[in-house]
């Protein structure tokens, strides 16, 4: 039996840092994912703003859809599906570790992002996938350095000038969803690739001249009320004034 989720102070990185140093096994749950330790390595991470691990193999075409979740069904009880995926021969060990490195760092990314609320350790829990290639802690946090490049706020539109061009597949399959409402990290969820591997074509898309960030929403219309914050207020009658005190006190 695992002990209860516990709160946890300090930041992601600080924490993680800690569990590797006690050489602890569970799940770091931030605001925006999980990160799966054991005997204080990082051997998996999930977030909802990043592709999984199943969507990258099968999207891609490394493997089929319902070799994917045949391992699940068979192994995920064991916490072996990746090791079911390479034992079936549908995987290679390289091209698993490959796609689940991306798919880790990738998660890493959005999961420090915010990090700073809500964090809780599970002791003991373990993912279903198994452990492919153990990390440590501190290459998780080469997710800093990829935010620096990445503003996931700014959405990116085509450049006036951005006619028809013949480019390599996975950056023409870039280009035809910026739209000047996706940003860059919800055009790699929408193809299903790693983020920071799609932030690299939209920026030789940039250097090409045939994207850029899209201009910021128009601020909606200011409609002043009639009278309101008027500083020249109108002077009183003070002749009015003076008759309606003599009226009063003739009374």
């Amino acid at each position: 039996m695992t002990a209860a989720a516990a709160p946890a102070d300090g930041s992601a990185p600080e924490l993680l840092g800690t569990l590797a140093a006690d050489r602890a096994t569970g799940a770091l749950t931030t605001r925006s994912g999980i990160f799966y330790l054991a005997a204080g390595h990082v051997v998996h991470v999930e977030s909802a703003h990043s592709p999984a691990l199943g969507d990258l193999l099968t999207r891609s075409g490394a493997l089929a859809p319902a070799g994917w979740w045949e391992a699940v069904e068979r192994a995920g009880a064991r916490q072996r599906v990746g090791r079911q995926l390479v034992d079936s021969g549908r995987l290679t060990a390289g091209a698993l570790e490959l796609a689940h490195l991306g798919a880790l760092f990738d998660a890493a990314y959005f999961a420090l992002a915010h990090d700073g609320t809500a964090l809780r350790f599970r002791p003991g829990v373990a993912h279903w996938l198994g452990a492919v290639r153990p990390v440590p802690w501190r290459p998780c946090c080469e997710s800093y350095r990829r935010r620096a490049l990445l503003d996931r706020t700014a959405p990116l539109t085509r450049t006036p000038d951005a006619g028809p061009a013949v480019l390599p597949p996975r950056r023409g399959r870039a280009f035809a969803l910026v739209d000047g409402g996706r940003t860059a990290a919800q055009i790699a969820s929408a193809l299903a690739h790693r983020t920071f591997h799609t932030l690299v074509e939209l920026r030789r898309l940039a250097a090409d001249g045939l994207v850029a960030p899209a201009p910021p929403a128009p601020a909606p219309p200011v409609h002043p009320v009639p009278g309101a914050g008027r500083a020249d207020w109108d002077e009183p009658d003070t002749a009015l004034l003076r008759r309606l005190l003599d009226a009063l006190e003739a009374l």
